[in-house]
């Protein structure tokens, strides 16, 4: 018969066991980082590369789990979703959500910064009212990566503003369904994983966005022109939800930090890097890659004034004060 004493001690002995060699998978967090572009979208590329850095940084504890392409959520779920803890982390084109705040939305506001030198200056003038912003909302600003200067795409041969009224344009954001408004065309609110598909089905025949956006949808199969307008640089938005980030211990705090800002000047070197690639690879698919003509550029910074004066209206003094301070940079 088993002495009761002695049944205890072994059950205590054992359960320490137990808990000794759980404590390195409790100690082991994972996390999601839901992102709206495909894999091999340097934007996608450069958060594996952050996610890798981190569990480098922490020695394993923290496990960041990259989800490209709009597989966990949608691009204009993804804020709310990292917001409300469904995810952890998310990346996030910031101007999307434009109508939330007028701030998210300064870096397509038309011809303020069109290189990666006045965007990073523009970025700098901008980044603390931007955290701010974000940190109201729970959420806390980890890193920001533009993408390349935006052109026009379409199905046909553009000269003029003109040329442009009445074709299905792709928008994304407030400033390109406004522009498609004020140029007399139909605008359809598309985001990036949804383009392939609203380009093959003729729901859209034109568009505004980067090289890399061109190339990621595969334009040359549905449209035959891009334009080289360099209208504005967007950014993406990494962020973490705050109260996921503020319940880790300092030193993981510390290492999602460091690993951010490796992933910020990487992501702005890549993106400088690809983009005359990415414009060589659409000529090589048999698209006509030109620069816009006099004409198309001034309908276009005509446009665009009004497209400024419509964004500085609804941003106020804070917006005013942001692009004063850019100026003076």
């Amino acid at each position: 018969m088993i002495n009761r004493r002695m049944f205890a001690a072994t059950a205590f002995a054992f359960g320490v066991s137990a808990l000794a060699m759980a404590a390195p998978a409790s100690a082991q967090t994972k996390w999601n980082l839901p992102a709206a572009y495909p894999s091999d979208n340097p934007h996608s590329e450069n958060l594996v590369a952050f996610a890798k850095d981190v569990e480098t940084g922490t020695g394993g504890k923290l496990l960041i789990t990259v989800h490209p392409g709009a597989a966990l959520f949608k691009a204009p779920e993804i804020k709310r979703a990292v917001q409300t803890g469904q995810a952890q982390m998310g990346e996030v084109l910031l101007s999307i959500h434009e109508n939330e705040d007028p701030l998210f939305g300064i870096d397509v506001v038309p011809f303020l910064a069109t290189s990666f030198a006045d965007s990073m200056k523009l970025y700098k003038a901008s980044k603390a009212a931007i955290e701010k912003k974000l940190d109201a909302q729970g959420l806390k600003l980890l890193f920001m990566v533009p993408w390349a200067p935006q052109g026009v795409y379409a199905k046909k041969e553009i000269n003029t503003i003109d040329d442009m009224k009445g074709l299905k344009w792709r928008s994304y954001n407030v400033g390109t369904a406004r522009l498609g408004e004020l140029l007399g065309m139909q605008s359809v609110t598309i985001q990036a994983a949804e383009l392939p598909q609203a380009l093959a089905t003729g729901v859209v025949n034109s568009f505004m966005s980067s090289g890399g956006t061109g190339y990621d949808s595969k334009a040359w199969e549905s449209l035959t022109h891009f334009y080289d307008v360099q209208a504005w640089i967007p950014k993406d938005a990494t962020f973490v939800n705050k109260a996921a980030f503020n319940a880790l211990d300092k030193a993981t705090q510390d290492a999602i930090l460091k690993a951010a800002a490796t992933a910020e000047e990487r992501g702005w070197k890549a993106w400088e890097a690809k983009t005359s690639w990415y414009l060589d690879q659409l000529k090589a698919k048999g698209m006509k890659v030109n620069a816009p003509s006099t004409a198309l550029k001034d309908g276009f910074k005509k446009a665009g004034e009004t497209l400024t004066a419509d964004w500085l209206k609804k941003a106020g003094a804070d917006g005013q004060a942001i692009v004063d301070a850019y100026k003076k940079m």
